[in-house]
């Protein structure tokens, strides 16, 4: 794989593009027609964009505005809800907290993570399962929790509509992932990246390149450009161009082993040359950590066995965690 942090610049096309209006359709057709687009992205790329998708501007906005309020923050005001203090992996990451890119310097970013919100006497909690527990809510600002948790719904949603529509792309009932999708471990994460230093250290990146870990991400990103795309045919990093009232989509690891690989799951990095301060929000749908992840018999040829062992998705995270945080 070419090391350099240059990438090449195609047109926004470079990832797919789909309309999903038809998946709010009460027609069947109309939501066959948009997974099948969907399908194909996702054996050719694992990544696409989608727009048409119903997310209130004004919500992402918000989220965006309070996002920079609380970066902007001094660091003893950040840190009063550090990840550490947290044992749900809940609360602010500092600059370079995670090492996405094994060989690589720690990720030129800083972060915050949102889970779902359990009470200390649910039983999950009680259990000391894996990422379950509260969020850590920062005093400032004070919009921040209302406008975090109404997005978290509005992300949800959209994923579980966006994991029917995966579903039918398989030709599986709609509602095949309707298990996965109940209670799920979800993640909403609001990143900021510095500019790239002039000076930076020898493969120095605001994200190292990695795959992503669970069943969904959807991005939401600024103006400022910054996420690159491994493009299996030409061996060479793609930019992926902000296009602006769409979502980027791509799929995690446990799709990958779902479908035995049908559907990929591909490298991507963050190197931020706008030269500005960069802000996106990738929420992780996860699935419900009970569930069990084997292989899809529609995605197995005749005579040919599944790549990878049946694993629930807390095992799958669990070991994830551990390899990207030690």
């Amino acid at each position: 794989m070419k090391d350099a942090l240059c990438a090449r610049h195609l047109d926004a096309a470079a990832l797919p593009l789909i309309d999903i209006a038809g998946l709010f359709s009460a027609e069947p057709a109309d939501r066959i027609a948009v997974a099948e687009r969907i399908g194909a992205a996702c054996r050719e790329v694992g990544f696409f964009c989608i727009a048409n998708h119903g997310v209130d501007p004004a919500l992402q906005r918000e989220v965006f505005t309070q996002a920079q309020a609380f970066f902007a923050q001094p660091e003893t005001a950040k840190r009063a809800v550090d990840k550490a203090l947290s044992k749900a992996n809940r609360g602010y990451e500092p600059l370079r907290g995670q090492v996405l890119e094994a060989g690589a310097p720690a990720d030129l970013k800083e972060g915050f993570y949102i889970g779902e919100e359990l009470a200390e006497n649910d039983p999950r909690v009680q259990a000391g399962r894996f990422n379950h527990g509260a969020n850590q809510w920062p005093a400032e600002p004070t919009a921040f929790r209302p406008s975090m948790e109404r997005y978290r719904d509005a992300m949800n949603a959209l994923a579980t509509r966006l994991m029917g529509a995966l579903a039918l792309s398989l030709q599986l009932p709609e509602d095949y992932f309707a298990g996965f999708c109940r209670d799920s471990m979800s993640t909403l994460r609001l990143l900021h990246y510095p500019p790239q230093p002039a000076n930076a250290a020898p493969g120095e990146k605001g994200c190292g390149a990695h795959t992503d870990f669970g069943g969904l991400t959807l991005l939401l990103q600024d103006e400022n450009p910054g996420l690159q795309v491994w493009d299996r045919h030409s061996e060479s990093w793609i930019h992926a161009e902000p296009v602006p009232g769409t979502y980027v989509i791509n799929l995690g690891d446990m799709i990958a082993r779902w479908t035995n690989d049908r559907y990929r799951s591909t490298l991507h990095r963050v190197v931020n040359i706008s030269g500005r301060e960069r802000y996106s929000v990738p929420f992780f749908f996860s699935g419900n950590p009970d569930h069990l992840v084997e292989c899809l018999p529609v995605c197995l040829a005749p005579g040919e066995t599944p790549r990878y062992p049946a694993v629930t998705v807390e095992e799958h995270h669990r070991e994830m965690y551990r390899r990207t945080y030690g």
